[in-house]
């Protein structure tokens, strides 16, 4: 069994549902200090979060990757115990087998032997690790990069390990993350007896007109890199639960996900502007689940997509597509920030999963990154 493979299970056996860690950080940082890591608990609320550093020159090269999961689902659906991880078929079952216990152990070992055979490499290599990216994401990178632009500590380049391939270990890559940005618009109207109308005013009647303008509204044209930015209803909630009362309101949920062509600030303006024309009575509130980053084609993506055409032969792609990440979090302090992992089809799902052939081939990616940024 490889290194890498041993510690991919003894972490998947860490049952570590979010924000818990239960030891993951512990064991990550075991291995880290004896090859001349300062590693640092960072703990916020329920939340742990390690930062681990080797040097202090620069480029400043950080490794970054979250061990929580999510939750199991029930437990007999499952082929084998999902915090038993278990070897079939060619392939490594448990939950975080993808989604990233495998990359962070890929991460670990990679760097284990870039130091062993490059000593005295140049600049600094870290680690940031966190228990809250699949929760509230409140108290785990972000705070992490609150503390590290306090006291000016700014990474260079940052890889993160989620998995972004989707067909082939390295056919893509994810350059940057689209924005989230979510409404809740309440509509007011009076309620009355459906038999006289014109003694009520329907909420869903007069609102209806505006949500077809907004549903029809091109909002940008996206980028070289970003495709354009949508908008969804994703609840609408109206009604007394009878069929002769029209209600006195109704609350409409809806989402952004949003490229670099557009603000939270533009966007907010329009759905008013839009809402206002039509007349209508109500409120508004945001929530900002996260901004969009982007890294343009650079020294991180050439030195990621070398390493990947040199150990797998593929030219991979650069992508934005997907949900949120902690990318958007360590973009703040970082003016690169790439991630790339193994295949993502089984993530979140019952009898997650990662081929087995997939997981020296991620370490020595990785490696080889080392080696295109550090030597």
């Amino acid at each position: 069994m490889s290194k890498t493979l041993s510690l991919a299970e003894e972490l998947i056996a860490l049952s570590s549902v979010s924000p818990e860690d239960n030891g993951c950080q512990q064991r990550i940082a075991t291995l880290l200090q004896p090859l001349g890591f300062d590693c640092e608990a960072m703990p916020s609320s329920d939340v742990s979060n390690l930062w681990a550093r080797r040097g202090s020159a620069k480029p400043l090269l950080v490794f970054a990757g979250h061990t929580d999961v999510v939750p199991t689902g029930p437990l007999d659906a499952w082929t084998s115990h999902p915090f038993q991880p278990t070897q079939r078929d060619g392939k490594l079952y448990g939950r975080g087998a993808a989604d990233m216990k495998t990359s962070i152990a890929a991460m670990l070992v990679a760097v284990e032997e870039f130091i062993a055979a490059h000593p005295d490499h140049k600049g600094s290599i870290g680690f940031l690790i966190t228990s809250d990216e699949e929760g509230p994401a409140t108290d785990g990178t972000v705070f992490v990069c609150q503390q590290l632009k306090a006291r000016g500590e700014q990474p260079d380049y940052c890889v993160i390990g989620e998995p972004t391939s989707v067909e082939r270990l390295g056919d893509m890559i994810k350059n940057g993350r689209r924005g989230t940005m979510s409404g809740r618009l309440t509509v007011k109207g009076v309620q009355g007896h459906i038999a006289y109308p014109h003694l009520a005013k329907n909420p869903i009647h007069l609102v209806t007109p505006a949500l077809a303008e907004l549903v029809a509204t091109q909002w940008d044209l996206g980028n070289d890199y970003y495709l354009p930015t949508s908008w969804q209803i994703s609840n609408i909630h109206g009604g007394t639960g009878a069929s002769n009362i029209i209600p006195s309101e109704v609350v409409i949920d809806f989402n952004f996900r949003f490229s670099t062509a557009s603000t939270p600030e533009s966007l907010q303006q329009r759905v008013r502007a839009a809402l206002d024309r039509h007349g209508v009575d109500y409120d508004l509130k945001w929530t900002i689940g996260g901004l969009p980053f982007l890294t343009p084609r650079g020294e991180l993506s050439e030195a990621l997509s070398a390493a990947i055409h040199a150990e797998t032969g593929i030219e991979t792609e650069l992508s934005t597509s997907g949900g949120t990440s902690d990318g958007r979090f360590i973009a703040q302090v970082c003016p690169q920030v790439i991630e790339f992992g193994p295949p993502n089809g089984s993530i979140h799902k019952i009898d997650e999963h990662i081929e087995l052939s997939c997981i020296d081939p991620l370490k020595n990616i990785y490696r080889r990154t080392l080696e295109n940024l550090l030597l």
